[in-house]
């Protein structure tokens, strides 16, 4: 739940400021000593609400799963409904891929794109912002593993 919270708060980076609006998209890529099939495992799942306690910022938020190819390490989901979404985004769609290391440990690719209600505009460095804590989450999720050698095998 900790990690879901981190992620969560990754995109509460949006206000009615001027600067971008539409649909934006950022792309984030991260290298992990946890190897490729690890680290998919790690991340991909099917839940489809998520309620949080006492102390989070957010209530509860819809994802729906978009699209799972084990194969070729890729996941992709939708945020589309709940208060992450702070009354200013559509929907938050986002693919993830985790790609092989020359080193044995992975590489984490992820694109986003936020959907804006009407002429919701939003700063660029807010989404800066949004960007270091979906890293973040990543770390926690790296740090869990390596601590846990035998989680996801």
């Amino acid at each position: 739940q900790i990690i879901l919270q981190f992620f969560l708060e990754s995109f509460s980076c949006f206000s009615n400021s001027k600067d971008i609006m539409g649909v934006i998209t950022y792309d984030l890529e991260i290298t992990s000593p946890v190897p490729q099939a690890k680290m998919f495992k790690a991340f991909v799942g099917t839940i489809k609400l998520i309620t949080f306690g006492e102390g989070s910022q957010f209530k509860s938020v819809k994802h729906r799963v978009d699209g799972i190819d084990k194969e070729n390490f890729t996941y992709s989901y939708s945020i589309i409904e709940g208060d992450a979404l702070m009354g200013v985004l559509e929907s938050i769609s986002s693919e993830i891929k985790i790609e092989a290391s020359p080193d044995g440990g992975s590489i984490c690719k992820n694109s986003s794109k936020y959907h804006t209600k009407g002429d919701v505009q939003i700063i660029e460095d807010q989404i800066k912002g949004g960007k270091d804590k979906a890293a973040g989450m990543f770390k926690a999720v790296e740090a869990y593993l390596l601590a846990n050698p035998d989680a996801y095998n």
